[in-house]
């Protein structure tokens, strides 16, 4: 039973729409869809995807057209982007794609922002995209801002749609930076922890000292992300983690490549490889009393108002699994059964 005397913050989803091994990108697309079903159906707060280019392994890339997808194929989920990088589009050409999503479902649209590219080198020159044009992010921000809310700051020049729609926009970060744009412009936080675990609780301690109240938002409103695997049992949480582990590390060093056991065990006692497994330090693999425990220390340990999960579970069926698990430990659903 959950003890309904706990107060749990809001749970969320970040989905990359991962294309698993012997899977097409119409798999991937397929699974984001029943991801944000179930999801809906259990209680989760909202759904958002990542753009990321040029990766094998995930088909989130054109993040608002797989917005407009799965928000057509679910009735009443929020859902949005983890986020757009601002710095590879036009302002103006967000506004116009988020505000046709929020025309057609009022009131389900959030825009989350970042400043990298998503990519690498090589691809964000093949994206036509100025290196120098993360430099002007907060600015970009404001003339998004701008033309969502009805008062563009370039003369002349309205998002149709878009003008008026006052899409929710988040800032999303993994620096110090991110926190305190989100502050000066009273805007809703998210931190990357799934990925980038250091600097968590300085960010939103800086963060919430810095804020300065706005239209959108009168208080700090703080969210943070990790990555959770849910079973029934421990020993399968631990075969799921070793193979996510695996499989995250081989995709990042040796992307396109078909590596043995051994290869992957190279990579995992790499240097780099290392690396890339400290960078899922905030990660929960057991069942839904180990998942709980975890996620209400989390809470506090992030200082977060909102908990952004990445069911990292290897296949569509234990991702579904996790999320069903998930829901039920953290007390936004009864048990599903049959």
């Amino acid at each position: 039973m959950v003890d309904t005397a706990v107060v749990a913050v809001p749970l969320s989803i970040l989905d990359l729409a991962i294309i698993g091994r012997g899977e097409t990108a119409r798999h991937a697309l397929d699974g984001a869809v029943a991801v944000a079903q179930r999801a809906e159906a259990c209680g989760y707060r909202r759904v958002w995807y990542a753009e990321h280019h040029n990766m094998a392994s995930i088909a989130s890339s054109a993040t608002s057209v797989l917005i407009a997808h799965v928000a057509a194929n679910t009735r009443t989920i929020r859902l949005g982007s983890g986020g757009i990088m601002l710095p590879n589009h036009s302002p103006l050409t967000i506004a116009e794609q988020f505000g046709t999503l929020a025309t057609l479902h009022p009131g389900r649209i959030d825009l989350g922002l970042g400043r990298a590219p998503g990519t690498d080198e090589r691809t964000t020159r093949a994206l036509r995209r100025d290196p120098r044009a993360a430099d002007s992010f907060p600015e970009d921000v404001l003339e998004l801002q701008g033309y969502l809310s009805g008062s563009t700051r370039v003369a002349g020049v309205e998002a149709i749609p878009g003008s008026g729609t006052d899409v929710p926009l988040y800032i999303l970060g993994s620096s110090l930076f991110g926190a305190q744009l989100a502050a000066l412009l009273g805007l809703p936080f998210a931190f990357a922890s799934h990925f980038a675990p250091e600097l968590l609780q300085t960010a939103v301690a800086l963060y919430r000292q810095e804020f300065r109240p706005s239209a959108q938002l009168a208080e700090p409103y703080a969210m943070a992300a990790l990555n959770v695997i849910a079973t029934d049992t421990d020993e399968d949480a631990e075969r799921q983690l070793e193979r996510v582990r695996r499989s995250r590390v081989a995709r990042f060093l040796a992307p396109g490549r078909t590596l043995d056991d051994h290869d992957i065990d190279a990579l995992l006692a790499s240097p780099q490889g290392r690396q890339i497994l400290r960078m899922m330090h905030y990660t929960v693999a057991g069942t839904p009393p180990t998942v709980k425990a975890y996620l209400d220390t989390f809470t506090d340990h992030a200082d977060a108002d909102e908990l952004v999960v990445v069911h990292a579970s290897p296949t569509l069926a234990t991702r579904l699994h996790s999320v069903e698990l998930t829901a039920e430990v953290h007390g936004l659903m009864p048990a599903v059964t049959g």
